[in-house]
């Protein structure tokens, strides 16, 4: 073999091993991707389970504390428009938003009901609360697994040399589940 020979099919070689390495990175990325973005789609569908139960919940609450709370109209009110508002919310980023409005409602609806103490006892109300507090307990257990999904998803579009593939295919960043600013701040009782 000559040296012409040797040299092309060195040339060759490396020709197509470059080429397999680019295929490689490319679709091993994108197919990870896609992936990490299923996953996402995947937790956000397990905290949307919760807060539909927690959605379907609050009806019965509100109608029970009713009864007994009866001056309490404009806390009930909030409760029910910020109910309709997550049914209404439409995206991801304004679910969080109607849904964190929502909690900070049936916060300040749980102050009113510890002026009752005929209602605490109520045992309708306890199953009710309970099943609240249970449900507002998956909450945030699906909260952190999006989260924590969304994370590791937003930091490999982000990094180097990735981060070009993800922006050539539209992969853009996922939102963060944050809790609002005022859940910061306890509410306050008094009697």
């Amino acid at each position: 073999m000559d040296s012409k020979k040797k040299t092309l099919l060195i040339v060759l070689a490396v020709i197509v091993v470059l080429v397999i390495a680019g295929y490689s990175f490319f679709a091993g990325n994108y197919n990870k991707f896609v992936k990490m973005d299923v996953g996402i789609k995947a937790a956000w569908s397990q905290v949307e389970n919760q807060l539909q139960r927690r959605y379907d919940l609050i009806p019965n609450l509100v109608e029970t504390v009713k009864g007994y709370a009866k001056q309490e109209h404009d806390v009930l009110v909030e409760v029910t428009n910020a109910r309709s508002k997550v049914g209404g919310a439409g995206t991801v980023p304004d679910k969080i938003a109607a849904n964190n409005q929502l909690s900070g409602a049936l916060s300040r609806l749980m102050v009113v009901v510890e002026r009752y103490p005929d209602l605490k006892s109520n045992q309708n109300f306890m199953k009710l609360q309970d099943e609240l507090a249970g449900t507002e307990n998956r909450i945030a257990v699906e909260r952190m697994r999006y989260n924590e999904t969304v994370k590791i998803y937003n930091e490999a579009i982000r990094s180097f040399p990735a981060n070009i593939l993800a922006g050539m295919y539209g992969f853009k960043e996922a939102a963060f589940f944050e809790a609002p600013k005022d859940a910061k701040v306890a509410p306050k009782i008094k009697f």
